[in-house]
């Protein structure tokens, strides 16, 4: 017999529909036939329209088969492999790091992000006149891609127009965008080795042989860069990954000459040329560029948030007709309300604002843990890379115990990051993240990181 209430509140319909999915699932076999619609509805005093809703639902779903003059027969499905009752799984839940002091090399302070201002912001620009029901275009908002370029032909010194900017979710969806772009006409990748790891594994991902590229004092090998096969370079010239390595004016002019005389593109990557606390920006090697061979990658990620997930790419003439011809130009590849926000943020001068704000409290927090670094590890370390982005790399001068470091630093809840795990080669450093603190916890994270490094000296 079925359980059907008719004073509950759930349809009678969908109560018949489980009681009979239920027997068909424990008690009949293949094949077999279940009651007719008259004999169901005469037993259970339904209606007969009730019934055929439910049965109409169990051969959708293909628990049985209607069959002429023979009724309905149960179907050849494995019952047995499903799963009826999932309350009992387990709900995943969010775990929080128990971390006293991270030191992430790429993370800005939680009250670094102007929220009221975006929330004020995004209250003006969500109206009417946005079309929420059409699908936007691929290569994002002319509104924000005319201040991007206007911003980088400012700032950077990039050569474009809003026609070349492409808006992408974040640095892989950017890279994962070219990859497949690139694919028909290159099957292999040079990169800066020690590299920045995800551009090596996104296009790893999708099947380029990736090609190793030693680094010199000033940047990529050039000599053995053009003994390669490859036709595609990545690099991180203004600020190189994680080495902090700057190419030259003279290095330039000989890469851009290789890519005019061998048909090749560069990939520059300019994640993090806003900030700079030493010296000015170095110019981009696209606004060098008079052959159209460099396309020109930048991130909102390292000066305003990584979360909104905003990044760009500027494409040569070549590569957006490629992309104007590609199936993913059909949908934007971030929300609409977001590249809104930002377009007026920019637009109205707060990106500027915002600019010389972040620079300014990453510029006290770099100088002050540097003068600490020295100051309790000084005779022991060495900086390789520093005045610039959100971290500053660190070595042993002395003959050093990571292994030590890495058990004494779990055991006290510090989060350390190391160059070697972060860019695929031998090459080692401590990635010291001075961004996601708050200035004065700064000096607390640096006394007991010190006291940890300091046990790890092997005298």
């Amino acid at each position: 017999m079925y359980i059907i209430e008719k004073n509950d509140k759930k349809p009678l319909c969908l109560q018949l529909y489980q009681e009979l999915k239920n027997d068909i699932i424990k008690n009949y076999k293949i094949g077999e036939k279940i009651p007719s619609i008259r004999k169901i509805a005469s037993t259970y005093n339904l209606s007969k329209n009730t019934v055929e809703r439910a049965y109409s639902q169990l051969v959708v779903e293909g628990y049985i088969d209607s069959y002429p003059k023979s009724g309905y027969i149960v179907t050849d499905t494995k019952y047995s492999d499903f799963n009826t009752d999932f309350s009992k799984g387990k709900e995943e839940k969010e775990l929080k790091e128990d971390t006293l002091y991270d030191f992430f090399p790429a993370r800005l302070a939680k009250d670094s992000f102007p929220l009221k201002l975006w929330k004020r912001l995004f209250t003006k620009v969500i109206d009417d006149t946005l079309d929420f029901g059409m699908y936007q275009k691929g290569q994002g908002e002319l509104g924000l891609r005319k201040q991007v370029s206007q911003y980088l032909i400012k700032s950077r010194g990039v050569k474009c127009n809003s026609t070349q900017i492409i808006i992408c979710n974040g640095f892989a969806d950017s890279m994962g965008l070219l990859a497949k772009l690139l694919k028909n006409s290159n099957e292999t990748l040079a990169t800066e080795f020690p590299g920045y790891h995800i551009a090596r594994k996104v296009f790893d991902s999708h099947s380029y042989k990736i090609e190793n590229i030693p680094l010199l004092k000033d940047g990529i090998d050039l000599e053995v860069l053009k003994k390669s096969k490859s036709r595609l370079v990545y690099i991180t010239p203004s600020h190189q990954y994680p080495t902090g390595v700057a190419m030259p004016i003279s290095k330039r002019m000989k890469l851009l000459e290789w890519a005019k005389n061998t048909n090749s593109f560069i990939i520059e990557d300019d994640y993090d040329s806003e900030l700079n606390y030493i010296n000015r920006p170095i110019p981009s090697l696209q606004g060098l560029d008079n052959n159209n061979r460099v396309i020109y990658a930048g991130t909102f990620s390292k000066s305003l948030s990584p979360a909104i997930r905003v990044s760009y790419l500027v494409l040569p003439p070549s590569i957006l007709e490629k992309f104007n011809n590609f199936y993913e130009t059909r949908a934007s590849r971030v929300c609409l309300t977001t590249q809104k926000v930002l377009e007026k943020f920019i637009e109205d001068g707060h990106w500027d604002k915002h600019l010389r704000k972040i620079r300014t409290k990453n510029k006290k927090k770099h100088n002050l843990m540097k003068s600490l670094l020295k100051e309790k590890i000084g005779n022991t370390m060495k900086i390789e890379s520093q005045g610039a982005g959100l971290s500053i790399i660190i070595n042993p001068t002395k003959q050093f115990d990571w292994l030590k470091l890495e058990k004494l630093t779990q055991k006290e809840k510090i989060k350390l990051y190391y160059a070697k795990e972060r860019s695929g080669d031998k090459w080692q450093g401590l990635m010291m993240g001075f961004g996601g603190f708050k200035e004065e916890e700064i000096e607390k994270a640096i006394n007991i990181f010190s006291q940890l490094w300091n046990k790890c000296i092997i005298e």
